[in-house]
């Protein structure tokens, strides 16, 4: 991907938040206070956000000998969150979805790791760490290959590596081997260590009247490369930094005074008022909820022709509703078993178009927050709770709310392919 110049020092998520509202508007995409209030009020944003606001996904259920050990683990994890572009035949190799099957390689690694193999999760491991063998942590050995004709024995076909599974293994063992090289030359044992410096050097200047996640960011950004996620759009850069914002998040949510394992040994910011973490799921969940309005976007960039029947009033209603009731436990029990079949694929998507949606879900849940509390401040005392909406929240919803029904598991998501930014 081209590269662009990165922030100014000090202001990384600024520059996250202005680059985002900034693309949105160039590219015409609208979000106007109805469709904010038409979803903030509807039967699936209020019977569900208490449930889902802080489902990320990034729980380890693993056995950790310290806290600097399930640091490295979750950092591991939170770079090599991406494969969206591969969710289908992902599913297709393994009946798994990208994350899932990222999350899977990771707990297969450590496992691997603890109990005496290959040190996969060490600077020096992710640096060494080859494709066949992220194909065979993966358990997709048996996916990697396409058959051609032979060149010159006809009826005869040869196999070969190739196919989608062998490229996003290609990027896995990539992005490991980037990120280690990386902390190699930085002297540093593994990429844990390198986030907890990160974190202390926030945390030291947030003692000085510093912006704790700024400054972590900024070093997450600047040394490894799979952390800088911007791309040029309209000849100015879009910054998402998708997977350092969520490792600072995860670090709280599982480390910080709220979090699961609070410790502290690991100086966790506050991440509550972060941008959100804009990935494939997100923007595209948003245009399907119709608060993202494509309609009269820049033709040039194709983006109408990507959801046209987004904002149908017939497919929208449905979508806004409460969620549809679950069958009873003795009526899916007499149910016949069926194979898991795999997603629809989405819209395939420049990297212009990509960045321009994932900026464009940035803005919008600012303003939807912001919205929130316009509703809140209202003389209904009921509303009173939208006050109080978050952005790393409100991603939370987004991205869980995606997964919990099965009318929205079935909504088509745009993707990226080639990428391991999201």
């Amino acid at each position: 991907m081209p590269s662009v110049p990165l922030p100014a020092s000090g202001g990384y998520i600024q520059a996250v938040r202005e680059s985002s509202e900034a693309v949105r508007i160039k590219a015409n995409i609208k979000i106007n206070e109805e469709d904010m209030t038409r979803l903030l009020l509807s039967p699936a944003f209020t019977s569900t956000y208490q449930r889902l606001r802080t489902a990320h996904g990034m729980t380890l259920p693993l056995n950790f000998s310290s806290v600097a050990q399930e640091l490295n683990v979750l950092s591991v994890l939170s770079v090599l969150n991406f494969a969206s572009g591969y969710r289908v035949p992902l599913h297709v190799a393994t009946g798994r979805g990208a994350f899932d099957n990222i999350r899977a390689f990771v707990f297969a690694a450590y496992i691997s790791s603890s109990s005496g193999g290959d040190d996969y999760f060490s600077a020096r491991g992710m640096q060494a760490i080859t494709p066949p063998a992220v194909a065979d942590l993966m358990r997709v050995t048996g996916s990697i290959h396409v058959e051609r004709p032979h060149e010159d024995i006809p009826g005869v076909t040869v196999g070969e590596l190739g196919g989608p599974i062998w490229e996003i293994v290609q990027i896995v063992a990539r992005t490991l081997n980037e990120t280690g090289a990386a902390l190699a030359q930085g002297g540093y044992p593994d990429l844990g260590s390198f986030v907890l410096e990160a974190l202390k050097e926030g945390e030291k200047a947030k003692a000085s009247g510093g912006d704790a996640c700024d400054v972590a960011l900024e070093r997450l950004v600047r040394c490894i490369p799979a952390f800088r996620d911007a791309a040029p759009v309209y000849d100015a850069p879009v910054y998402c930094f998708k997977k350092a914002l969520l490792t600072l998040h995860a670090v709280a949510l599982r480390f910080g005074p709220a979090g699961k394992t609070p410790t502290r040994a690991v100086p966790a910011p506050d991440t509550t008022r972060l941008p959100i973490f804009s990935d494939n799921v997100i923007p595209s969940l948003l245009v399907h909820l119709g608060v993202l309005d494509l309609s009269a976007a820049d033709p040039a960039l194709g983006l109408p022709a990507l959801f046209p029947h987004a904002r149908d009033p017939a497919v929208l209603a449905p979508l806004l509703a409460a969620s549809p009731a679950p069958a009873p436990a003795e009526v899916l029990a007499q149910m016949p078993a069926k194979a898991k079949e795999p997603p629809k694929d989405g819209p395939r998507v420049t990297e212009a178009q990509a960045f321009t949606l994932r900026g464009a879900a940035i803005d919008v849940c600012e303003r939807l927050v912001a919205h929130g509390r316009t509703l809140a401040a209202g003389a209904d005392p009921e509303l009173a709770w939208l006050g109080e909406l978050m952005p790393p929240e409100l991603d939370a919803w987004l991205w869980a709310v995606a997964k919990d029904r099965p009318d929205y598991r079935r909504l088509e998501r745009f993707a990226l392919t080639g990428t391991a930014y999201f």
